[in-house]
């Protein structure tokens, strides 16, 4: 497992609070308060404040400096609309261009990834996802391709860390992820463009799920 940084924790805790509601649009996000919660100094705060202000989870207002920003259905809908078609691009060129190295690389990631599911153990899981994506980015040998799709999945990454809360989803995915690897091994790009784009829009729905149920609560800072 990858060992975070203090601000990287701080990041995943507090976005996953704004995906789930518990931290309102609009709040205020005071770093001493961060701090004290967080048992950090205001370096990593100010970090971890930064780096969810890049990703537009959080907005700098004169004034009240940071405060929850408010992200909208029709919002996420844009971003994973765009994430599906670059994700599909990447997936129908890596069943042409990946090399046989990489093939086996992507095969060995999802393969690997069973186990986790079979254990039950989300988090190596979520890890492994990210792996297998990035994979698929690096495939399709289009440097420029690549970074859209890092910059883009980067920005939703909490909300598609935050469908794997759902019941049977580790599996689902898995199974999701095993059709794209098919295609791709057998040199079906179209195939794997479309599974790809299935694979995102179900990640999507799946995004809904979680973000609107009803024990969802507010904390205050």
């Amino acid at each position: 497992m990858t060992k975070l940084t203090k601000a990287q924790t701080m990041v995943q805790a507090i976005a996953d609070d704004i995906v789930h509601g518990r931290l309102a649009p609009g709040v205020a996000l005071d770093e001493t308060a961060l701090a004290a919660a967080y048992g950090v100094s205001r370096t990593p705060t100010r970090e971890a404040l930064r780096q969810l202000e890049a990703i537009g989870l959080v907005e700098a207002r004169a004034r009240r400096g940071a405060v929850v920003a408010d992200v909208t259905g029709r919002q996420l809908d844009e971003m994973f609309d765009v994430m599906a078609e670059i994700e599909a691009w990447c997936a129908r060129w890596c069943a042409v261009r990946m090399t046989a190295a990489e093939r086996r690389h992507l095969q060995e990631i999802h393969e690997a990834s069973g186990a986790f599911v079979a254990d039950g153990d989300r988090a190596s899981y979520i890890e492994a996802n990210n792996q297998f994506h990035e994979a698929i980015y690096k495939g399709a040998h289009n440097a420029f391709l690549a970074d859209m799709a890092l910059s883009v999945r980067k920005r939703v990454q909490p909300f598609r860390r935050a469908q794997f809360e759902t019941l049977g989803r580790l599996a689902k995915s898995h199974f999701e992820h095993g059709r794209v690897t098919l295609a791709i091994q057998r040199g079906d790009a179209e195939g794997a463009a479309r599974d790809m784009r299935s694979h995102i829009v179900i990640v999507r729905d799946q995004v809904d799920v979680v973000t609107r149920t009803p024990e969802a609560r507010r904390v205050k800072l």
